[in-house]
C-alpha cells in the first residue's frame, strides 16, 4: 500500500522511451506533492549511531528512528498505519533536517529549528513530550520532574513508558532524563546511544 503511488508512476516512467532521468526520484516527490498525493515525505540519514530515518508531514518532523532494530520497512509500514499511505522517499523535503542532525552529530549544533509534528503523540504521553522538548542543550530533568511537569507527579513509570514511546529521539531529548540519583535509566535507541548523546552534549565526562 505504502509503495502504490511511487510504483504507478515508476511503471509510467518505464513505458518512456530510454531510463528515467537521474533526477526522476525528485521529479516525482514534486509531482506526489503538488497533485496532493504525499503525506508523509521521508529520507535516510547516516549518523554516528547508525542509519536513521526522518519522516515528516507538511506541519513538521513526525518520525526519526534508529534501524538497526526496526527495518526501514517496519517504520514505513507504522508510519502508514498511524498516519497515511501516501508515503514517499523525498529526501529534499527533509534537507534542514538533514542538515541540523549533521551538524548536532559534528557538535556544531546545540539546538533544533525544525517544526515538530506531534500526530503520534496523545494524552500524557504527548504531555510528557512537550516537556521533554523544553530541557535544553547540556542539561538533564528526572523521570518524576518531568512527569511533574506533565500534571501528574507520582506518575513516574507512565513518564518512563512515555519517554520508551518517543517517536523523535534526538530531536525531543529524550536521552536528558535520568533516573533520580543519576543513573541513566533507559532508552528507546539503547543505552550505549544515549550515553553517546550526553557525551557529545559534555553532560557525561
Amino acid at each position: 500500500m505504502i509503495e502504490d503511488i511511487e510504483t504507478a508512476l515508476r511503471e509510467s516512467a518505464a513505458a518512456l522511451p530510454g531510463a528515467p532521468p537521474p533526477e526522476f526520484d525528485s521529479l516525482l516527490a514534486e509531482r506526489a506533492s503538488a497533485e496532493g498525493l504525499l503525506d508523509v515525505a521521508y529520507a535516510t540519514v547516516d549518523s554516528p549511531l547508525g542509519p536513521l530515518v526522518v519522516a515528516a508531514t507538511p506541519r513538521g518532523i513526525v518520525r526519526l528512528a534508529y534501524t538497526e532494530s526496526r527495518g526501514v520497512d517496519d517504520v514505513l509500514e507504522d508510519l502508514a498505519a498511524k498516519l497515511s499511505p501516501r508515503i514517499l522517499e523525498a529526501p529534499q523535503r527533509l534537507d534542514e533536517a538533514r542538515l541540523e542532525l549533521d551538524e548536532y552529530f559534528e557538535g556544531r549544533r546545540s539546538g533544533f529549528d525544525l517544526p515538530i509534528d506531534w500526530s503520534l503523540t496523545h494524552g500524557f504521553t504527548g504531555k510528557v513530550l512537550r516537556q521533554t522538548a523544553r530541557i535544553g542543550f547540556g542539561r538533564t530533568s528526572t523521570y518524576a520532574e518531568v512527569a511533574g511537569r506533565a500534571g501528574s507527579p507520582r506518575a513516574v513509570r507512565a513518564a518512563g513508558n512515555a519517554l520508551g514511546a518517543n517517536p523523535i529521539p534526538v530531536v525531543v531529548p529524550c536521552h536528558r532524563v535520568l533516573r533520580t540519583g543519576g543513573a541513566l535509566g533507559g532508552y528507546t535507541g539503547g543505552v550505549e546511544r544515549k550515553e553517546f548523546l550526553l557525551r557529545l552534549e559534555g553532560v557525561l565526562a
